[in-house]
């Protein structure tokens, strides 16, 4: 006797359906798993064998065989436990094949029965809906995580005599209720503007970054401010949209990252990776392809400090994400693309010694090493930078004279105004920020003035701006009239992008 019941595998950040297939038959007692499993799902044998006995359930003493389908896609971790003890439950007659048809199982068992929780749900929900699956069996824990996807019946199973109960129509499990929309907020930030002193430009060049989703470099002596400012940047951030927040929130539940305590992530991605990470760690790869610190970035902020101590294929692996938005990785079995729409804030010393340029403290590196040092960010990836700025050492005369700065509440309300008018525009172009418009698209939405684009030849000539710096100068432009509540871009908005643009070094 033979049992099919739906599953799901994760690929990437998306899920593909998975049917597991038990096979009870004649033979010498056995339990094989077939289909490509990992190590994780050949020891389920063992979770699966043991929570059915603890449970009150016979295992069958015969040849027992699961296939998990299709065979060419490799499965791995613990989720596959509940599906195929319900297969073989269904097998040997505990369950009627009814009472399962059309519902996608998903969950670890523990040896008492249990179940814990495990990654990937929501993306695993969100393949149940488009499938046309109405019910979804996921672990307790896990419940509220499935029920942000509208029009499931989501219920969080305890333990596995529970869900037989449920199923058999003894005691019925309740469903869990659907998360509304408006039912979660953007957290805090612990950092505010009003705590720096001065630097009144790069908090404007921030403003300006925050608001058009631009990639920012910030440059300056040590102690100068640059981590403060770059640390600032989530506190002028505007609260992600709904589907934005799923979109997020898929990303770092399939990566074991999504927090107990919220089934949807409240404030945009903060990601800050050390310069000592590898390749695959900050981009994404592996053995079996995972995402990076630039796809848990989506929707938010990946902060580089120190920028040029990041191994150099690390800073060229870069270059495909911020141009792209997104990420290709190939092996051997295949390629997988990962979403990776974030904004770079890059922070880094002007020379090894940190003082060359400064006013006060003399610089002691020698030309040679200055130049090594410059040569670690490549200019292909100084091109695809749309604002750098230069971060002064604040004198102490300033930071005791300093009267009250304006509050990141304050800078927030322009730039999600910003962003609405962006949204508003840039939808008919497949655009959400201005950092997103294609380049097809620009003499739509970035036209400037007869005076303007004198001054931007005039500068692509002496600054030797390449098409792609000068179509980013553009649209940090349209941000800035965004900024200032204007349809229209004007000569001085420009100007002013003119100001940020990348030194050419």
């Amino acid at each position: 006797m033979s049992a099919n019941i739906l599953s799901a595998a994760l690929i990437g950040v998306d899920a593909a359906p998975i049917e597991i297939e038990s096979d009870v038959a004649n033979g010498l007692p056995a339990f094989v798993i077939v289909g490509l499993p990992d190590a994780a799902v050949q020891e389920a044998r063992d979770r699966v064998k043991t929570a059915l006995k603890n449970s009150g359930f016979s295992f069958p003493r015969t040849r027992l065989t699961v296939n998990l389908a299709p065979a060419d896609v490799r499965k791995a971790g613990p989720s596959y436990d509940l599906p195929i003890a319900v297969s073989i439950m269904v097998g040997s007659g505990e369950l009627s094949y009814e009472s399962v048809r059309g519902a996608l199982f998903l969950g670890e068992l523990a040896l008492d029965g249990s179940l814990r929780p495990v990654a990937g749900v929501l993306a695993s929900a969100l393949l149940a809906k488009k499938l046309g699956t109405n019910r979804v069996f996921v672990p307790k824990e896990n419940a509220s995580e499935a029920a942000l996807v509208p029009g499931l019946e989501v219920f969080g199973v305890p333990t596995l005599s529970m869900l037989a109960d449920h199923l058999r129509g003894e005691k019925l499990l309740e469903p869990q209720p659907a998360t509304a929309p408006a039912a979660w907020e953007s957290a805090e930030s612990g950092y505010d503007f009003a705590a720096i002193a001065g630097l009144e430009q790069a908090k404007r060049a921030l403003e300006i970054a925050a608001a058009g989703g631009h990639n920012i470099l910030l440059s300056g002596s040590p102690g100068a401010g640059k981590t403060l400012l770059a640390r600032s940047i989530p506190s002028i951030l505007p609260r992600m949209t709904y589907e934005e927040a799923l979109e997020a929130t898929r990303i770092h539940s399939v990566a074991h990252l999504l927090p107990r305590s919220s089934p949807l992530l409240q404030a945009r991605p903060w990601r800050a990776p050390h310069h000592t990470a590898s390749t695959a760690a900050v981009i994404g790869g592996g053995t079996n392809p995972h995402p990076g610190e630039v796809t848990l970035a989506h929707r938010g902020v990946l902060f580089l400090d120190e920028f040029p101590e990041f191994p150099r294929p690390v800073l060229e692996g870069l270059r495909q994400p911020l141009e792209d938005r997104r990420v290709t990785v190939s092996r051997a079995s295949g390629s997988l693309e990962f979403p990776a729409s974030f904004m770079l804030v890059a922070a880094r010393n002007p020379c090894p010694c940190g003082f060359f340029g400064d006013p006060e403290r003399a610089c002691v590196c020698t030309p040679s090493s200055l130049e090594r040092y410059r040569k670690k960010i490549s200019g292909p990836l100084l091109d695809r930078i749309d604002l750098y700025v230069e971060v002064p050492r604040t004198p102490y005369e300033k930071l005791s004279a300093a009267g009250e700065a304006e509050t990141s509440s304050i800078v927030r309300e322009r730039v999600s105004a910003a962003r609405v008018r962006q949204a508003e525009r840039n939808a008919a172009f497949g655009a959400i920020t201005n950092a997103d418009i294609r380049g097809r698209d620009l003499k739509n939405v970035c036209a400037i003035p007869r005076e303007a684009e004198a001054m931007l030849l005039a500068a692509s000539k002496t600054l030797h701006l390449s098409p792609r710096a000068i179509h980013r100068c553009l649209k940090v432009a349209r941000t800035i009239a965004d900024l200032a509540d204007r349809e229209r871009i004007e000569t001085p908005d420009v100007g002013e992008a003119l100001q940020y643009r990348p030194k050419q070094e």
